[in-house]
């Protein structure tokens, strides 16, 4: 792939440095949808940096500007001083799909890359070879993608990405398609070609939003708010390879991020009900009802008895850290728990939900839910005004659609509607679209 960069000044030490880089996208309304402001960076040579955040904050969104597949709106990306106008030579990808082409073996889909950019084929060959062999694939080389585990097909898309020789690499939570071992397994080797200098890149720039992961990885760890992404925090890790993920100053350094991400987008005051959410066109994350009550019985219950340290919490919880963060933040807006720096406690309201009997928790819910989430509020205010006590899906998604994306518009609906069920609020019919009031008394 030829490389499409333009040669305009210098930064000395530098492999990759991001200026005021943003990102936006028009609205249905003619509004803009900023995903990406003003982030800054750089990517020194013998490095790994990893961007952590929820989702939705703009991450792989990044990377692709980064890979130079996505233009930015403004700033500017420059590797090895030069700015990035297209995809450039010396930069790979890594995706966090394995992205293979099913009709070709590992040896035709790794050295798929190098016959596109014309390298001869006695080389590409030697140099497929090379890579395979690396990332610890010799033996499969005529096997097809179908006869493989998602570990080694993984790593065919690591080895695709290491045969042109990247100066950096970039890569989009490559670990997260995997199980829990096959994904440990697949880090650790990496991690052990890396440390001993077996590879040939000179820096690494990931993303993740697993926090464990970033910290066992990276040498420093950039954090992205959401809505608009923007880097709030940057995080040295000042441990020296290979890591021990039980020693206590692996675990310290994981509270810290844990109580730097959940410092959240809605403060609270200790003791005060927090703000309610401003506008019903907030994006609104689709977690059921239940498993807001089974947060509240969880924090009720032992070990926590009403306070839990988020690190605590995400290993006990069925959840990943992303679902952690959404479920903890709509628990505070609804003024269940509050969030305190990396720990989470039931409020008053909080504990009562969990010692009410079902007609009771379900009151309680209604109430909060109402006084909290405005798209709430606003669908039972046009129930209740209407004479049948109806409306139709469309005409509140059309609302939404104004200052959401389509599809975080109907998550966001979604979301309202199993809040507004289970608390009775209204109901929703399904298959006709319809919003009503069983019982408009």
């Amino acid at each position: 792939m030829p490389e499409a960069i333009t040669t305009d000044g210098a930064t000395s030490g530098v492999e990759l440095d991001l200026r005021h880089v943003g990102q936006t996208y028009p609205r249905p309304s003619g509004e803009r949808l900023v995903v990406l402001e003003d982030i800054s960076l750089t990517l020194r040579e013998g490095e790994i940096v990893g961007l952590l955040g929820r989702s939705g904050c703009g991450k792989s969104t990044l990377l692709r500007i980064v890979a130079g597949l996505t233009p930015p709106t403004c700033g500017e990306v420059r590797y090895r001083s030069n700015i990035v106008r297209g995809p450039a030579e010396g930069i790979a990808l890594v995706f966090q799909s394995f992205a293979l082409f099913p009709w070709l073996t590992v040896l035709q889909n790794v050295q798929a890359g190098l016959d596109a950019i014309g390298v001869p084929e006695e080389e590409a060959r030697k140099r497929t070879l090379a890579a395979i062999d690396l990332i610890g694939l010799d033996g499969f080389e005529n096997a097809y993608p179908r006869e493989l585990s998602g570990g080694m097909r993984q790593r065919v898309g690591f080895a695709r990405a290491m045969v042109v020789d990247p100066t950096i690499l970039l890569m989009d939570e490559p670990f997260s398609a995997l199980d829990v071992l096959t994904g440990e397994t697949l880090r650790s080797d990496f991690m052990g070609l890396w440390t001993t200098r077996h590879l040939p890149i000179k820096s690494i720039l990931l993303v993740t939003h697993n926090i464990e992961e970033a910290v066992f990885m990276c040498d420093r760890v950039l954090i992205l708010s959401s809505h608009p992404g923007r880097v709030v925090a940057e995080i040295e890790i000042p441990l020296r390879h290979p890591r021990q993920r039980l020693s206590l100053a692996f675990r310290d350094v994981v509270d810290d991020i844990y109580s730097r991400m959940m410092a959240g987008p809605v403060p609270v005051v200790e003791g005060q009900q927090p703000e309610p959410i401003a506008s019903i066109a907030t994006r609104l994350p689709n977690m059921s009802a239940m498993r807001i009550t089974g947060l509240a019985e969880m924090l009720a219950g032992s070990p926590f008895n009403g306070r839990a340290d988020l690190p605590a919490l995400a290993a006990r919880a069925p959840l990943d850290v992303n679902a952690l963060f959404r479920l903890a933040e709509v628990a505070q807006v609804m003024g269940f728990a509050e969030l305190h720096g990396g720990g989470l406690h039931l409020t008053t309201a909080g504990h009562a939900l969990t010692e009410a009997d079902m007609a009771g928790r379900k009151r309680l819910f209604a109430e909060h839910l109402l006084r909290s989430i405005p798209l709430a509020a606003h669908i039972r205010r046009v129930l209740d005004e209407r004479p049948g006590h109806a409306a139709p899906r469309v005409r509140f998604v059309t609302e939404l659609e104004d200052h959401l994306s389509t599809e975080d518009a109907q998550h966001t609906l979604s979301a309202v509607i199993n809040w507004g069920r289970y608390a009775e609020c209204f109901t929703y019919d399904h298959p006709r679209r319809l919003f009503s009031l069983e019982n408009p008394e």
